[in-house]
């Protein structure tokens, strides 16, 4: 006797950037550094030396980021990271541009519990640039309406889903990080080819399990599912 089939995945798009010395972090955490530990010519096997810190390259927030009694990464369930994503596309918004509920008002309809939203600002186009800290941010008003309406789950192709000021505070603080953790859900940041995902998209950003970590490094792929 056979069990059911598994439905097969298609469209499997890389929403990751590489991590390398060179990958741009948020204003004053750690850089990040790679180093042979091993190699095969002088101990006969490969082993990285990995220094870094929790909130670089593609990486998830958990509640503990900002808040003292908020979840650490290790203890959200993980249907935060995997599940049907609504795609919104807010590019052509200026450096530091406002992205406002009206905005994402063409997507509302799809916003829900179990669902991730991704905000596609373009702005990964600037990744190892100076003009990616300049990024469109989404704003505290906004943030709090995709909560209400059952998000727990928000993502950006940017370095922070607030403002970032380098060598200062953003003017609205951080109401977006508030609103979305707040609720005891996630925050996605340093995404990258939201255009490539696939329609009717599947979303894993599923996080190394970080003993009681702030948040962590994720690989983020977007897939499609085809019903047999």
């Amino acid at each position: 006797m056979t069990g059911p089939e598994t439905p097969p995945v298609r469209e499997v798009v890389d929403l990751s950037h590489p991590l390398h010395d060179d990958t741009p972090v948020y204003p004053g955490d750690p850089v990040a550094r790679f180093s042979p530990a091993a190699t095969v010519a002088a101990d006969g096997y490969n082993v990285l030396h990995v220094r870094m810190g929790s909130q670089t390259g593609t990486h998830v927030d958990a509640p503990y980021h900002f808040l003292e009694d908020g979840a650490r990464v290790d203890e959200l369930p993980l249907g935060y990271f995997l599940g049907p994503a609504v795609v919104a596309d807010v590019r052509g918004k200026p450096p530091h541009g406002r992205i406002e509920w009206t905005d994402l008002a063409p997507w509302a309809a799809l916003l829900g519990p179990g669902r991730i939203l991704l905000l596609r600002t373009g702005w990964d186009e600037h990744w190892g640039t100076d003009a990616y800290f300049d990024h469109p941010f989404l704003t505290g008003d906004a943030a709090a309406r995709v909560v209400a309406a059952g998000v727990r789950t928000v993502g950006l192709d940017a370095l922070s889903l607030d403002e970032t000021v380098v060598g200062g505070e953003p003017a609205d603080g951080f109401a977006a990080h508030l609103a979305v953790l707040g609720a005891g859900g996630v925050i996605v940041e340093n995404l990258r080819d939201l255009g490539a995902v696939p329609e009717d998209p599947v979303v894993s950003v599923l996080p190394l399990r970080l003993a009681g970590a702030d948040g962590a490094p994720v690989r983020a792929v977007a897939f499609r599912v085809v019903a047999r």
